[in-house]
């Protein structure tokens, strides 16, 4: 396998616990490259394949500082987005745009996802259910802080 083929299959990048991939994938496409974002199917697939049906996954469309570059429209991503249910934003890795905005996104959905899925589990008659008032973004950052 030639060097370019390596960097765009390696564009998934889990975030968990306890399991790799248990509760969060990034799905990174670099915007100026149309070969990686063409994969993004591919990547899905596996995805869909070898990772649990509740882990959360956002799109990213990486080095948006190289916009003058650009091989990948913004609205073409957000389609694909769209089709395939994911949340999309554009970063930059290199001056940090939208970086510290993806984590947020991604701990906001795997926490939603967990709700849903303590929500769905729980069976016992005398348990009783938790609501969370306010902002559930805003104690999802509160819960879930990361370093970078």
């Amino acid at each position: 396998m030639h060097h370019d083929e390596y960097d765009y299959m390696f564009k998934i990048v889990f975030a968990g616990d306890s399991e790799v991939g248990k509760t969060g994938a990034f799905l990174v496409y670099d915007i100026t490259n149309r070969r990686s974002f063409e994969n993004l199917k591919l990547w899905l697939k596996e995805l869909s394949q070898y990772a649990d049906d509740q882990v959360a996954i956002l799109l990213v469309g990486n080095k948006s500082d190289l916009r003058h570059l650009r091989a990948v429209p913004t609205d073409e991503a957000k389609v694909f987005a769209d089709k395939n249910n994911l949340p999309f934003i554009e970063t930059s890795a290199l001056d940090s745009t939208n970086v510290e905005i993806a984590f947020h996104k991604i701990m906001t959905n795997i926490f939603k996802k967990q709700i849903n899925l303590i929500k769905k589990n729980t069976d016992d008659k005398n348990s009783r259910p938790v609501t969370l008032e306010g902002d559930e973004e805003q104690f999802a950052l509160k819960k879930f802080t990361c370093c970078y």
